[in-house]
């Protein structure tokens, strides 16, 4: 008999583990946290679960699940095709939740459920987070949710063990930071530009500057992203002090990339070399 398949992550013992305490884990060991974003249905969501067992097994520490949708103004053309495509074959919210909680019992890694606000609020906020709770979702990021809103997810989601995490512009002032920082739950995804979602061949260097502003109004732990698309870039971010690197455009555009074999082979090869840089 063969000895079971260890996987990189050092919250494998911690399953159906909360955000919070992967990250504390995490920082027990003085590790930086992979978190790699795939979208929901793309090219079906067979792949969907496939892709998140492949990035489970290849060392994420936690993954987003982008849901789906037709109004994507956070995410750059490598997301919004992928999302455009999910919806053309028909993915929904509830089938994504399905599969989420068909798939959440043979992964370690916290799901994050990323999704904008419009489909929450006509589904009715405490009908939404019941239905994502029950799937077993641990996180959630919303990036059309304005601080002065937050409030009214934040509360609810806390009281069904979903932790939402709001994101800090580069832009910001110290002010906003510092009240962000103080209601965002789980961590603080600090975006790396002005913009929208994308693979790029650098990180921005104000993401050295605002890390340190971040760490002088909180000890949560904060994660790092759109923009980062390679090893290279996830271990400079580390060197700066975050504590995740967070990965969309490159993984999606991977597991786009040939026949649904290929694509999560590819993203196997490649989450597990960011892991590596890490």
């Amino acid at each position: 008999m063969h000895p079971p398949r260890l996987r990189f992550s050092a919250c494998l013992d911690l399953i159906m583990t909360s955000v919070s305490a992967c990250f504390q884990t995490l920082r027990a060991q003085s590790q930086c946290a992979l978190i790699p974003f795939i979208t929901a249905g793309d090219p079906d969501l067979d792949t969907t679960a496939a892709a998140l067992k492949t990035l489970d097994q290849a060392g994420a520490d936690l993954i987003e699940l982008g849901v789906p949708y037709a109004d994507p103004l956070a995410d750059g053309p490598t997301i919004q095709a992928a999302a455009m495509r999910a919806l053309q074959r028909g993915t929904r919210l509830e089938a994504v939740l399905e599969m989420v909680q068909a798939t959440v019992g043979e992964i370690s890694a916290p799901i994050i459920l990323f999704t904008y606000f419009n489909p929450i609020f006509h589904r009715g906020i405490e009908t939404f987070l019941d239905q994502a709770a029950a799937a077993g979702v641990k996180g959630m990021v919303i990036p059309d949710l304005p601080l002065e809103e937050a409030e009214a997810v934040l509360v609810p989601a806390a009281a069904r063990g979903v932790e939402v995490t709001l994101l800090v512009a580069p832009t910001s002032p110290t002010e906003r930071i510092r009240a962000i920082a103080q209601q965002s739950q789980g961590f603080i995804y600090l975006v790396s530009v002005t913009g929208v979602t994308g693979t790029r061949t650098t990180v921005a260097s104000r993401v050295k500057d605002l890390l340190p502003q971040l760490r002088a109004v909180t000890d949560k732990p904060i994660g790092v992203g759109f923009g980062i698309s390679q090893p290279e870039q996830a271990s400079q971010v580390k060197a700066w002090g975050a504590d995740a690197a967070i990965v969309g455009s490159a993984i999606v555009q991977r597991l786009a990339s040939g026949s649904p074999a290929e694509g999560l082979s590819a993203i196997d090869q490649f989450c597990r070399q960011l892991k590596a840089a890490l």
